[in-house]
Parts: C-alpha cells; structure tokens; sequence
C-alpha cells in the first residue's frame, strides 16, 4: 500500500503590518496545530521592514527582532508553473511547490487582498477570503455600506479623507458633532485589532483621536457609540454554504475591546455560549452569515456584533476575514464549543481552500476569437 504524500502548508505571517506581533502568536499557534502526519509546514515569515525569510527559525527570528539577515530570503514567485517559493541564495535554487498556504498576516499588506492577489497569480490554493472578499473585509467603511445594502442594522456612522482631517479639522469635528452623539469611537478605515481606535467623549478627545486614526490609514471612520452595549462574535466557516458557530461574548478589561485588552493585560474574559435567547441566538447567527455572503467572503471570518442591554437590538459591527488564532482569539474557542477542535478546524480549512482553488481552476480563462485581429 502506498503512503499518501503530505501536502506541503506554507504557512505565512508577519508582515509590515501594525498587527505584525499579534501575526507571530497566530502562527505560533498554527505551526503547532498542523498534524505532522498529514503535512509539510514551511514557515515563511515577513520581517516588519517587508523582507520574505524561510526556514525552521523563521518564528524565532521574527519573535526577537533579530538574525533575519542571515536567514535564506525567499519570495513566492508570481508564475503558475512553479507554484512555490524561490530561495534567494547565489543559485537561486526553487523549493517544492506549495500544495496550499495558510496567510496569517493580519492587517495590511496581507488581510486587505494584497497577499492573496499574489497568491492568485502564482496559483497557489490559499485560506480564506479572495481578493475581493478581503480588500472589502479590511475597509471597515465599504463593509458597511455592504451590510445596510442587504439590510443588516449597523451603527450609526460617517467618514472623512484623514487629508481632510488634518488640513480642515474643525469643519471635521463640527461634522461629526451634527451627525453623532457622543461616545463616538474613532478608527482607521483599515486596520485591525483596535490598532489606532478611540473612544472620544468630549471634543478635545475628538480632535486627538482623529489626528491617531488619520496617522495609519487615508480613511477615517467615526461611528456613534452604542450605549450599555455587549460585544458578541461568531465564527464562519465555509466557501458558497457557510456554516456559523455559536455566539460568545466578550468581557473586556478596559472601557473598550482595544489592544491592551485583547492582548497585554489577559484580565479581559470570555463567555462561550453567549448567555442570550435561542431566537437571538438564530438571529446573530442568520446575520452573521449573511454579512459574510454579503462581501463575497470564503474559508473563514469572524462576525462581531453590538447588543443593547436593554431592548435587545442587534447591531453588525464588522467581519474579519483572517481572525485572530492567538490563545485568547474566539475563532477557534467558539468552533471548539461548537463541536470542531482545533486541528479539524485547520484541516477544514485547509480542504475548503483546495475546493475553492479546483472549482476556480475549472472556469475558463481564455477567449479564441473567430479572427486573429490582433496580429495586424
């Protein structure tokens, strides 16, 4: 009887990215999920200043800032035939192509499309959402404007150019005032993990979150704060059918879920299954699935969620299309609940990216016309 061969996973993380660390936990915890019976694992890290390192330390190198000089620089060549990773070394020697990879650089130049258009061009099956899916899933302001096209309730918003908030502060800030209520939280149109993210109460903590927001992305958003508010996130899971996890909420340490308390202070909690009714449960699940549909998502998001106290309203917040696999991230904990642990999860995955990459390569990419006009 024949071995079957282990499929080789390219793992990639890092990045230039203002969620480069939260990229490395994330991988951390792939690399060691992965069945070592079932695959290869070739990390491939990307230190903070954009270069392409692989090799069994890739991680390490990463994690202490230091060595990737002396590491083999590689790059994903952009040509179908190779499908794989060009170590730059003075043979340029190619490596074995990738069967799949597994992008976990969260934020930009590897969650907003950028990554997976690479990917695209070099053939190679990949996890999660496509180009299309991602760019969207990044920019928090044309996600919105998706979901209320297709009906789902989100907070009240409004967005300005971050040149505009710079040059014409004032006329930014008396917009805001007329449009929004205070608390409004502030935020890059682009980013993740609450990076450059305020909660302003007052209009001089406006015009200093504004100037934080306008300093990483070219899009501000300023969104009204939803009062006595519980923050729930589900799980997707899925290309054209996707399935939904059960909701759990989250407890956070600070005022709001912000980096600290996602990640530094480990005092934020979690409550898996969200303690709620089965109709509002069917509820956030339906339009979980349905904001995912709504942006053309595939392989995997996670839905956040506000919830008033009180009356019970549901608000989509935002997806994100390459979740957060740290110990403490909610993906995988809230498909554990559900009755996936980790290691199906990634194989899942991992199968729902060959089954998309084989129904694409199944289309037609070529047009014969009945005349070769082209050649005159």
């Amino acid at each position: 009887m024949t071995q079957q061969r282990k499929l080789r996973i390219g793992v990639i993380f890092g990045g230039r990215s203002s969620e480069h660390e939260v990229s490395l936990v994330s991988a951390k915890a792939v690399l060691g999920g992965l069945d070592p019976a079932r695959y290869e694992v070739v990390p491939i890290g990307i230190t903070r200043e954009g270069r392409w390192i692989s090799s069994p330390q890739a991680l390490r190198v990463l994690q202490v800032r230091a060595g990737s000089e002396t590491e083999p620089e590689c790059v994903l060549v952009p040509e179908p035939a190779r499908q794989g990773l060009l170590v730059m070394d003075a043979q340029h020697v190619p490596v074995s192509p990738l069967d799949v990879v597994f992008p976990l650089v969260h934020g930009t130049y590897g969650e907003d499309g950028t990554l997976q258009g690479l990917l695209e061009l070099a053939d190679v099956p990949y996890v999660g959402a496509g180009v299309l899916g991602s760019a969207v899933g990044m920019d928090k302001i044309v996600q919105k404007q998706l979901f209320e096209r297709v009906g789902l309730r989100v907070p009240k918003y409004m967005w300005e150019r971050s040149s505009r908030c710079t040059a014409a502060s004032r006329d930014v800030i008396a917009a805001v005032e007329r449009t929004l209520r205070y608390p409004v939280f502030v935020k890059p149109a682009n980013t993740g993990s609450s990076v450059g993210i305020t909660k302003a109460h007052t209009r001089r903590e406006l015009h200093a979150a504004m100037a934080l927001a306008a300093a990483y992305d070219r899009k501000v958003i300023f969104e009204q704060g939803v009062r006595e508010a519980r923050e729930i996130e589900c799980s997707v899971l899925g290309n054209d059918e996707p399935v939904v996890s059960l909701p759990g909420e989250i407890l956070p340490s600070n005022e709001f879920y912000d980096y600290d308390a996602k990640y530094v202070d480990g005092a934020s909690q979690t409550v898996i299954p969200a303690h709620m009714s089965s109709r509002m449960t069917r509820q956030i699940m339906q339009m979980a699935a349905t904001a995912y549909t709504a942006i053309d998502c595939a392989g995997m998001a996670r839905a956040d969620f506000l919830v008033t106290r009180r009356a019970g309203t549901i608000y989509m917040n935002e997806l994100n299309t390459i979740p957060g696999f740290t110990p403490i991230s909610m993906y995988a904990k809230l498909w554990e609940a559900s009755g996936i642990p980790f290691g199906d999860l990634l194989d899942r995955l991992i199968r729902l990216a060959m089954d998309r990459h084989a129904e694409k390569k199944g289309l037609r990419r070529f047009f014969d016309p009945r005349r070769e006009w082209y050649r005159t």
